[in-house]
């Protein structure tokens, strides 16, 4: 607030503080009782608020934000919400909440906003390492170790982990999260974001229906902290709103217009020289200015032709002539970023490898680069402040929606990222926009925006999810957990608040949710006896694996259709293009005769953007995507692989082990882009795309030439003998099917019939396994198992045919291999 008090709104701006807390902030003579407006002025040492975890902290003294909470963190058990301004010190408040979780033996669960954030953590808090405390980070690009998470101290996730990780529970695996004794939230106005929002919020929910722990909430400054307070049930004395007069530097932010053309590409620089004009005096000063874009390339782009401009203009920047630098850029892997950086401009995004990424981070805090370029991950992300922060492209395109608006809360967020604590007296900020969108951003400047909750959105996909998990097993549970999310407090305020729209009185939406069960219990999702609910095997499959619900609804039909008539490539592709998770996927109009040259004529009944994503997918796993379609195929390649793990499992429930041996080997296709013939390699522990392709070079197309190859001919091939040794012992734990057919006739009378058996085991390794008995292309029998050998009986009837083929085929339908056929010839005699 304005006047630098901190308080929830609409209740007492007091603070009951403990008497070491009081003395330590106001000195001995403070009275029993005082306002949060006194105390917001004083700084704690950290030694003598937390003696035990001096070493915890990169400071000495607390500053007003965190020496305000430290009562509030330190001497009561409540919830805590905190609403203050960017690089105002929450990180240092979060810490505070762990080490207090810490001091009582407890464990202490961090949810950060990006994956990337959580890496930094791990690097940071090496100072806990270091007191002998565990840090542990989960993140879906890492295999999960569950003893080194249950043995954590501390854990950190990112949102979408965290609900993976609580609808999976009551598995061994993640067994741990129900023993989170603190959940800190960082940025927990991310309830407002339109695809993450929902997912923190049930998750955030989940947690306090599970092992209710103390939540600590964190946030930027938010019109709204009391919404979140009330539905954290965090009381008035641990409820902060600090205004921008926290901030350490005074911001000063604004709307800067330009000229829009009719040419997209030439306004792209239309934008960068309206930004330049606005770096230019900071660089001159020798100030930092940091340039947000829309996308990866063009980061790369505005940066090189920044370097030409600056030049152009005769501007010094400080790098230039540096020895030192010079000589350190040599070890950048990036060749465009290994000339950029010694001229002092720079670009940063997810796609430089981690060395690069924290040579710039490096050099720019140091001051070495003046000028960057990144996306819009790096506000979220590594915290480097700078001078001057300008926002140059206020939308983007995503590959799943197409050109869509940066999101509110990403613009507050880079705009915050503006002045150097310790170095700058004033930060400055600019967005710059087309002038049919100024009085938007200047509103959103002078404003803020109130946090909003996204759950009306995704309803059905997390109450099926809460079903699923056994949260919610009655309609009147389900109607308890409504109540417990942001929506129902957020909808409550609304109602009390003239002017607020968007939602529904408390009695339509609790309809709503009754409506939402029966539209769940209709679709096969859910089961339903009076008040009783209990999913559905495709229930729990669609919240395992995030699914919409209407495309598990096709998958499965897709399965049950697959039970009756054999699956091939291509219904599996189009399935998946028809996925409602591609939705808003759109061709652009240089990528249409791109998708005709993959497709031809085919699909033709598919939507523009159903058939972009086939092509993708098409092209992609005969390793030839069109150049017009690359910008977009990494993301939609990875949503496709989920995607056809969850119609994996699904068709295995639905359609059978055959129906899913071909999802899997088409999900390998997709993603290492090799040929139907050497997919199978990919089913050997550590061969992945790039070995896979080296031994089908070398004509070594199977796990079973593998082994016939020996360490000797995978050497030839091209492997060292040490990982030649391991793929050979890896190749040879596969499964090698032997089928005995016994006592099987060679022949038999017309009209007789006979019983027999045969016998289906693995000589080699095991794995589940289904197993089909044909005769003349008609299935008799099938049975799954996990295979190491498995008995089915057989009749054999003389009917009217002359030769009976019988046919015993074993699929895998967790392994990309393809089936193994064995078969048999009676001869019927007269």
């Amino acid at each position: 607030m304005a006047d630098g008090t901190f308080h929830h709104p609409d209740r007492p701006a007091i603070v009951h503080f403990h008497p070491a807390f009081r003395t330590a902030l106001c000195g001995d003579d403070a009275p029993p009782t005082v306002s949060g407006q006194v105390d917001a002025q004083r700084e704690v040492a950290v030694a003598d608020a937390l003696p035990d975890f001096a070493d915890a902290f990169p400071f000495d003294r607390f500053n007003r934000v965190q020496s305000a909470t430290l009562p509030a963190l330190c001497e009561s058990d409540d919830n805590v919400v905190v609403s203050a301004p960017t690089a105002s010190g929450k990180t240092g408040v979060a810490e505070v909440a762990i080490c207090e979780t810490l001091r009582e033996d407890g464990t202490a669960l961090f949810l950060a906003p990006l994956r990337a954030l959580t890496n930094e953590k791990e690097r940071e808090w090496e100072r806990f390492e270091d007191m002998g405390y565990s840090v542990y980070v989960v993140t879906g690009e890492r295999d999960l170790n569950p003893d080194r998470a249950a043995r954590a101290d501390v854990l950190v996730m990112t949102p979408e982990k965290a609900d993976s990780a609580t609808r999976k529970h009551d598995s061994r695996r993640y067994s741990f999260v129900t023993d989170v004794d603190c959940v800190v939230v960082d940025e927990v106005h991310l309830l407002d974001s339109d695809r993450r929002g929902s997912v923190l919020e049930v998750t955030i929910a989940r947690f306090r229906r599970l092992c209710d722990p103390r939540i600590v909430a964190l946030s930027a400054t938010m019109q709204n902290v009391d919404d979140v307070a009330a539905w954290l049930d965090a009381p008035s004395e641990t409820t902060f709103s600090f205004g921008d007069d926290a901030r350490p530097v005074p911001l000063e932010a604004d709307v800067k217009t330009y000229s829009h053309g009719e040419n997209a590409f030439a306004d792209k620089y239309r934008r960068l020289y309206r930004a330049l004009d606005l770096a230019e005096p900071h660089v001159r000063d020798g100030g930092q200015v940091l340039t947000f874009v829309a996308s990866r390339q063009d980061t790369v782009q505005a940066a090189e032709k920044a370097r030409d401009e600056l030049a152009e203009r005769d501007v010094d920047v400080g790098a230039r002539g540096d020895y030192d630098l010079h000589q350190a850029a040599q070890e950048i892997d990036d060749d465009t970023l290994r000339q950029s950086v010694i001229d002092g401009v720079a670009f940063h995004h997810a796609g430089l490898s981690t060395g690069d990424k924290n040579r710039v981070e490096e050099w720019f805090r140091e001051g070495q680069i003046q000028l960057l370029f990144s996306t819009s991950t790096l506000a979220w992300g590594v915290n480097l402040p700078a001078r001057c922060v300008v926002i140059r492209d206020t939308k983007y395109h995503d590959p799943l929606e197409g050109e869509v608006d940066m999101s509110p809360l990403d613009v507050l967020q880079m705009l915050g990222r503006a002045g150097r604590p310790g170095y700058d007296d004033r930060g400055y900020a600019w967005v710059v926009c087309d002038r049919s969108d100024a009085d938007k951003y200047r509103r959103l400047l002078r404003d803020g925006k109130p946090i909003e909750s996204r759950l009306a959105d995704d309803l059905e996909a997390h109450l099926n999810a809460e079903v699923a998990l056994g949260t919610v097993e009655s309609v009147p549970d389900a109607l308890d957990w409504l109540e417990t999310t942001f929506y129902w407090v957020r909808a409550r305020s609304a109602a009390a608040s003239p002017g607020t729209t968007g939602y529904d009185s408390a009695e339509a939406i609790r309809e709503r949710v009754r409506e939402t069960i029966a539209g769940l219990v209709a679709d096969g999702f859910v089961e339903r006896e009076g008040d009783s609910l209990a999913p559905t095997p495709l229930g729990r499959l669609a919240s395992k694996f995030y699914l919409r619900l209407d495309t598990a609804r096709r998958f499965a039909d897709l399965g049950e259709r697959a039970a009756d008539a054999p699956l091939d490539e291509t219904a599996v592709l189009r399935a998946v293009a028809r996925a409602d998770e591609f939705d808003s996927v759109n061709a652009r109009s240089d990528e249409e005769d791109a998708v005709d040259a993959v497709l031809g004529a085919a699909a033709p009944d598919l939507g523009p953007g159903e058939r972009k994503v086939l092509a993708i997918l098409q092209s992609g796993i005969s390793g030839t995507t069109p150049s017009a379609l690359k910008s977009d195929a990494w993301v939609i390649r990875q949503n496709a692989q989920r995607l056809l793990s969850a119609l994996r499992a699904i068709a295995d429930r639905f359609g059978g082990p055959q129906a899913a041996n071909l999802v899997r080997r088409v999900e390998a296709r997709v993603e290492t882009g090799l040929g139907a013939d050497a997919v199978g390699l990919t089913a050997i522990d550590g061969v992945g795309p790039r070995r896979a392709r080296t031994l089908a070079t070398a004509g070594l197309s199977t796990p079973a030439d593998v082994v016939d190859a020996g360490t000797s001919g995978l050497v030839a091939a091209g492997v060292s003998e040490s990982v030649a040794d391991r793929i050979l012992a890896n190749a040879r734990d596969l499964p090698v099917i032997a089928v005995d057919w016994g006592d099987f006739p060679d022949s038999i009378a017309s009209g007789e019939n006979d019983l027999r058996e045969v016998t289906v085991r693995t000589t080699a390794g095991s794995a589940r396994a289904g197993v089909r008995v044909s005769v003349n292309g008609r299935e008799m029998t099938q049975t799954a198992s996990y295979l190491g050998q498995e008995t089915v009986p057989v009749g054999v009837f003389g009917g009217d045919a002359t030769d009976l083929t019988y046919a015993v085929t074993v699929t895998f339908p967790d392994l990309p291999l393809p089936p193994v056929e064995r078969t048999r010839t009676v001869r019927v005699t007269e």
